[in-house]
């Protein structure tokens, strides 16, 4: 990652200066420097860091010729980019000083400000402060291009994520070591974002943030990428505002009772359109064999579950017998409906713990893989029907059906090509790299952009790609759980195809069969969110519509369908659910109970089962 060079006696001010190619002023800066800290503060009780990030010019050169020639100065090197909070953090951890501080290496705020920012935390007074260019009186002259975006993005975190701060970009800051070392953890951006995040969630936590009007001259051309970079802030100020002030909102109670509220509003709209009264008639003048046939070809698909979740787990280095894990499956997929936010899935890491003692690490990251293969799989399936849809000129059709617009179907073709295509290619880049012994997928992600949201992407990515390779890194353990997860599928479709079959839609053979693939699909990709235990609404909103906008057929009998297709599929999951409770002697509601630690971030032993 990166080194150190000159060993120092702990100090008490660290200032770090973030470089990234800057040979033609990095002399200047630290000159200038240690001349300002030298004239308030006692000799040989500060350092200068250069946090050097990943250089391609001269600057790791003069660097580290600089801290040979004065002990005051030290270089932390970086083979790799880090990014400027990457750099930053990396910087701060491996720093003497309790009060640490940076600023931008252009010396764009004025240095004469430098003492009042440190004094401002070594006194006691503030645990942060921060340099401004927007407070009343102060107001620095930037160019629109850069004023702009500016005013915008600090009018986005005071809005969504609560600060008090008028400028939380300005290249000025300092921290005490308390803080750092307490928040640098949940900061999980790296580069622009990172000390934006920093002060937000100083601030929540109850520390001291002092924020004072700078002198501040701009100097040269920003690295900041104002589309680019802006946007990937964006996505920053959206995940920060998710985990601060949504995600500790949302317990269980009130995931059940938001998935409520979903599913009821779906049902008062569909009353604007839909006779409810021509859907229970449609649903019992469904011929009852072919209901009862697409049942029995549903149960068919829960020994195929099992053998696949045997699979991975003999890939992970544990043998069991395919004929328990077909249980396990039943019942976390049972919790899946009765629970909201998938807590079936720690369900089933509790029984094979408690049963078969396999540590919850392993048991999530079986569970995890098999996530993955499903969203392959179904993913490919939706894209590969979508090219089909897109060539015959229906999903032109589908878009005109619900949107209702003209020119919607010249529009949806070439979305729905690029959208199909770009679905096909990630699976293969994703099934290609888990094949590898790199990452592909994630190399691509970050190719594209460097950008603090497409690193926050590769990584998604990369997770995927680490649990497709934790259980099917050979060729011959990837096929089979493959081929398995398309089985699995493949009966899934069957069971909606005869259900809608015993409703006689009228519908040719062929059409039939790819409706049935592509509404299947999307309408569990609907189910991703976990917004409603077992996805109850979510999949028969997604299926109906797409089956009205295809086929035609009047939205009753389309609405009857899906709901007696899902009504099937979870009516085998709950009594296969509660026959393999019986048999395996589990308790839903203990499960849930058990895992709580695990669920909030500790390790907890299961109870023994009897």
């Amino acid at each position: 990652m990166g080194r150190l060079t000159t060993e120092q006696s702990v100090t008490e001010v660290s200032v770090v200066l973030p470089a990234y190619n800057e040979e033609d002023t990095i002399e200047e800066t630290v000159g200038e420097t240690l001349r300002t800290l030298s004239s308030f503060l006692p000799a040989d009780s500060f350092e200068v860091i250069v946090a050097e990030d990943g250089c391609d010019d001269r600057t790791p050169k003069l660097a580290e010729r600089m801290a040979a020639s004065d002990d005051r100065v030290r270089h932390f090197h970086s083979d790799e980019r880090l990014g400027r909070g990457g750099a930053l953090e990396h910087a701060f951890a491996a720093a003497n000083g309790e009060v640490l501080v940076y600023f931008d290496t252009d010396l764009a705020t004025d240095m004469d400000h430098l003492e009042e920012l440190v004094e401002r935390v070594r006194s006691g007074r503030y645990d942060v402060a921060t340099g401004s260019r927007w407070m009343p009186g102060r107001v620095a002259d930037r160019p629109a291009k850069r004023g702009v975006p500016s005013r915008a993005f600090n009018l986005l975190v005071r809005l969504f994520l609560g600060s008090s701060l008028r400028d939380h970009q300005c290249g000025f800051k300092a921290f005490s070591r308390e803080v750092f070392e307490d928040l640098r953890s949940q900061v999980e951006d790296n580069h622009w974002f990172w000390d934006t995040e920093m002060l937000v969630r100083a601030q929540r936590a109850g520390y001291r943030v002092d924020e004072f009007p700078v002198q501040w001259t701009p100097k040269g051309d920003t690295k900041v990428d104002l589309v680019r970079d802006v946007f990937g802030m964006g996505s920053q100020i959206v995940r920060t505002w998710w985990q601060v002030a949504v995600k500790p909102r949302v317990t269980q109670r009130v995931a059940m009772a938001a998935g409520a509220i979903l599913t009821l509003l779906a049902l008062v709209l569909m009353t604007q359109y839909i006779s409810f009264g021509a859907v229970l008639d449609q649903m019992q003048a469904a011929d009852p064999v072919l209901v009862a046939v697409a049942a029995l070809v549903y149960v068919l698909s829960w020994p195929v579950r099992g053998v696949r979740y045997r699979d991975i787990l003999a890939e992970l280095g544990f043998r069991e017998k395919a004929s328990f894990l077909t249980g396990a499956v039943f019942i976390s997929q049972t919790g899946n409906l009765v629970f909201p936010a998938r807590l079936g899935d720690f369900i089933r890491a509790y029984v094979v713990k408690a049963r078969r003692g396999i540590p919850y690490p392993s048991g999530f990251a079986s569970l995890a893989a098999e996530r993955v293969f499903d969203l392959l799989t179904i993913t490919m399936l939706a894209g590969i029907v979508l090219v089909g849809y897109t060539v015959t000129g229906q999903t032109a059709e589908l878009a005109q059906t619900v949107v209702g617009a003209e020119g919607a179907g010249q529009v949806a073709v070439l979305v729905a090509v690029g959208v199909a295509l770009a679905a096909i290619l990630a699976v293969a880049v994703i099934v290609g790299s888990a094949q590898s012994d790199g990452n592909l997928a994630g190399r691509l992600v970050r190719r594209a952009s460097s950008d603090s949201y497409a690193e926050f992407v590769a990584q998604i990515v990369e997770r995927f790609v680490d649990d497709l390779q934790a259980v099917a890194g050979t060729r011959r353990g990837f096929a089979r759980i493959g081929i398995s997860s398309l089985g699995i599928w493949m009966l899934d479709v069957a069971t909606a195809m005869l259900v809608l079959a015993a409703f006689d839609p009228g519908l040719a053979p062929i059409e039939l069969v790819s409706v049935c693939f592509f509404a299947v699909s999307v309408g569990n990709l609907a189910k991703v969110l976990p917004l409603s235990p077992g996805g109850v609404g979510l999949y028969e909103g997604a299926f109906t519509l797409l089956v009205i906008g295809l086929t035609g057929i009047s939205p009753e009998l389309a609405l009857g369908a899906a709901v007696l297709d899902h009504a099937v599929k979870n009516v085998v999951t709950v009594i296969g659910g509660y026959a393999s409770m019986l048999g395996l002697n589990v308790s839903l509601t203990t499960a849930v109970e058990e895992t709580k630690d695990v669920r909030e971030g500790r390790e907890a032993e299961p109870a023994e089962l009897d």
